[in-house]
């Protein structure tokens, strides 16, 4: 059902309300939504890459966990794939890839959202649609996203991933380190199918002293550096291997957290350019509305 005149020219005017009230904000005011204190009893999950055989199961149950199709589990023994170093995307939330290892042997690494401490997603986001939860995972509001895929650039490991062949209602996918089941009192999926261990979930802190204790006990196994410690501010997901993985198979990142080089460039450019920060506002509410007007039809 088409919109009517008098409900077009009242949905222009509400946006033109809100798009005037933001474009009024001084920039100081216009900022990104910024993650609450981290709580001590934020979960992650250390992954071990020596131990990881490149079943890709984690992948096969990642899919299932999140109802994309996710095909027959034989064929993720298929080593073909292992030929194209891949990255997340919105059909597979997480991949495996395959490395040289410091002996020149062949190892595998799992990637997907890092969950990081201090997002800058999170930062970047400018209606608030990503929040950064007390255990630890980095999730989004579909319904408060408009689209303007800050995310993706500010987002330091690229992994965000947008809908592009949807044209009427695309989404921003990532890992939600699945956040549903963990509510329940379940695994995550990755981490529930794994056969070897090679991923192990748990409180952060804890997860720290495991990593340490297997570096004492096998020295000569591991490169002795736990990424995602301090990286960027720290990540829930960390990661031991036998070699250094900054470099190869992450960007080499200090341990300044990303939302404070993210809000610097982000709050210059409205600090100059406020009128784009209206037309940001008149898009995204035409977006909202758009996609309200979807959900209450379809009722």
């Amino acid at each position: 059902m088409s919109q009517n005149r008098r409900d077009f020219l009242k949905t222009v005017a509400a946006i033109g309300t809100s798009a005037g009230a933001l474009s009024a904000l001084s920039p100081n005011k216009v900022k990104a939504k910024s993650p609450e204190n981290l709580s001590e009893e934020r979960m992650g999950v250390l992954v071990d890459a020596t131990v990881c055989i490149g079943c890709r199961k984690c992948e096969w149950a990642c899919r299932g966990a999140h109802d994309i199709e996710n095909g027959n589990i034989q064929d993720y023994a298929d080593e073909k794939v292992f030929e194209t170093n891949r990255r997340p995307d919105y059909d597979n939330l997480t991949i495996v890839n395959r490395y040289e290892s410091s002996d020149e042997k062949l190892s595998n690494v799992k990637l997907q959202c890092m969950h990081c401490d201090h997002p800058a997603c999170v930062s970047a986001c400018i209606v608030g649609a990503i929040s950064k939860k007390k255990n630890g995972s980095v999730v989004w509001d579909t319904d408060m996203c408009i689209g303007c895929r800050y995310c993706m650039v500010a987002c330091p490991f690229q992994i965000p991933a947008f809908e592009y062949h949807k044209a009427l209602d695309p989404k921003i996918v990532k890992c939600d380190f699945c956040d549903e089941r963990t509510m329940e009192g379940k695994l995550p999926a990755c981490t529930a199918i794994c056969p070897v261990e090679a991923l192990t979930y748990g409180k952060r802190e804890d997860l720290l002293i495991e990593a340490k204790r297997r570096f004492k006990n096998n020295p000569d196994r591991y490169y002795q550096h736990i990424f995602g410690e301090h990286e960027i501010g720290g990540t829930s997901w960390l990661y031991i291997a036998d070699k250094d993985l900054a470099g190869t198979v992450f960007p080499k990142l200090d341990n300044r957290t990303a939302p404070g080089v993210s809000e610097s460039i982000q709050h210059g450019l409205f600090a100059y350019f406020v009128p784009p920060v209206a037309v940001y506002a008149l898009l995204g509410g035409i977006m909202w509305l758009t996609k309200d007007k979807k959900k209450t039809e379809g009722k």
